[in-house]
């Protein structure tokens, strides 16, 4: 296969910030009481964030990043079109 005939993935679905975390959770077959129990994060706060109820936060999405094996930007910023020019 030649490298021009490989073309980008184009987003198909729009995902929040919660069903990030979500989606994460479910692919490691992991519960929200699993998750709690493994982050100290109590249970319904994990499914507030899960609705988008209340806001992930920085220390919350470090903190969850370490349990689910992934960056925290994968957990804040789900939509994130990296072949856009950076913002910074």
């Amino acid at each position: 296969m030649n490298r021009k005939d490989i073309h980008p993935a184009k987003t198909r679905v729009t995902v929040s910030v919660g069903e990030s975390v979500r989606i994460i959770r479910e692919l490691q077959g992991l519960t929200q009481s699993e998750l709690a129990r493994r982050t100290k994060i109590p249970q319904s706060t994990i499914s507030a964030i899960e609705t988008n109820r209340i806001n992930l936060g920085v220390e919350r999405a470090k903190t969850l990043a370490r349990v689910l094996q992934c960056h925290p930007a994968v957990l804040v910023f789900p939509g994130w079109d990296v072949t856009k020019k950076s913002a910074a």
